[in-house]
């Protein structure tokens, strides 16, 4: 039976529960009452091997690392300190990682951490922060640590966690910056961010597809109550917001699709896209209420292998080091 907007990750993990044991998963933005606090809860109860609990504020993760305790006692976990809008941090975690002497393989990387239609504001590298946390972080800390995710007996996963915002639109090759803050409209930053998110996925499956990496991308729905819509509430400056996009923009939003999910409801959609192997033939593929949308119904340069690949050399630029497979 196919999984539908209601399933819960509770449900899939239990599906998928011989994948997820034995598993090492790293999963960045954990912290209590969002979804990567309770995608690895969920995925606790079947016997990973190591939970690695990435986040910015380790007393969070601390926290999340009690409530795996309280369900799973006997699952280990690590945490581990990961500010993505820092590339001085993103290289400080990465280097954790590789000298992690008991852990020589990643079986799975949830790329979970993000903002969301923020005010404007600079990364401490002088980028615009939704882009720059959002997929300049984690391409440059999938890249540093992708050894260890090869390493992976039946192949490494990467999971990058987009959104249907990406339909607000591309990224702007020209000016990835709003102009200096100029121009900048949260929404439009946002669809920026989270298309990358997606054509980091395209360009790692077909780099490292030959090599067992399966990487996908996905929309976990809209979720009531996480972290990330703190700054999103339907006021008049985000109504306001979504105006200045014009009316297409809004349309290819599509909020009749939002369905506002629980927090188990919203990562059904991580776990499967972590753990079902049938997605080997299905790499670089784009996922939503737990299912692989089909690539027709995809936006054209949110899969665009041309448009991925000048992303990634967009992206080896900015942060100044060429990643070659």
């Amino acid at each position: 039976m196919p999984y539908t907007y209601k399933t819960t990750g509770t449900q899939v993990a239990a599906d998928f529960s011989a994948q997820i044991s034995g598993k090492v998963v790293l999963t960045t933005g954990v912290s209590p009452g969002g979804l990567g606090g309770e995608f690895v809860t969920r995925i606790a109860e079947h016997n990973p091997k190591l939970l690695i609990l990435a986040s910015r504020n380790l007393a969070k993760a601390q926290k999340c690392a009690e409530a795996i305790s309280a369900v799973a006692p006997d699952v280990k976990t690590r945490l581990l300190e990961l500010d993505l809008a820092s590339m001085a941090s993103v290289r400080k975690a990465a280097g954790e990682v590789m000298a992690y002497t008991d852990v020589p393989a990643i079986d799975v990387l949830c790329l979970n951490a993000g903002i969301m239609a923020v005010p404007y504001a600079k990364t401490v590298d002088g980028l615009e922060s939704q882009f720059g946390a959002n997929h300049i972080g984690h391409f440059l800390f999938v890249n540093l640590i992708m050894d260890k995710v090869l390493r992976a007996q039946n192949g490494g996963r990467v999971v990058s966690v987009s959104s249907f915002g990406h339909k607000l639109g591309g990224v702007n090759f020209a000016d990835l910056g709003f102009g200096d803050g100029k121009t900048y409209n949260p929404w439009r930053a946002y669809g920026q961010a989270k298309t990358a998110n997606m054509l980091f996925a395209v360009s790692l499956a077909e780099k490292l597809g030959s090599r067992g990496l399966t990487a996908v991308s996905l929309h976990p729905g809209g979720v009531a109550g996480t972290h990330l819509a703190a700054n999103t509430s339907m006021n008049f400056s985000t109504i306001s917001a979504f105006g200045r996009l014009g009316v297409d923009a809004i349309s290819r939003f599509d909020f009749a699709k939002f369905f506002l999910k629980s927090l188990d409801q919203g990562v059904a959609t991580h776990v499967r896209a972590s753990f079902d192997p049938a997605l080997k033939e299905h790499n670089g593929g784009f996922l939503e209420e737990s299912e692989l949308v089909p690539e027709n119904k995809v936006k054209v340069y949110a899969k665009d292998k041309a448009e991925a690949e000048r992303l990634w050399k967009a992206s080896e630029e900015i942060v100044g080091q060429k990643f070659t497979y």
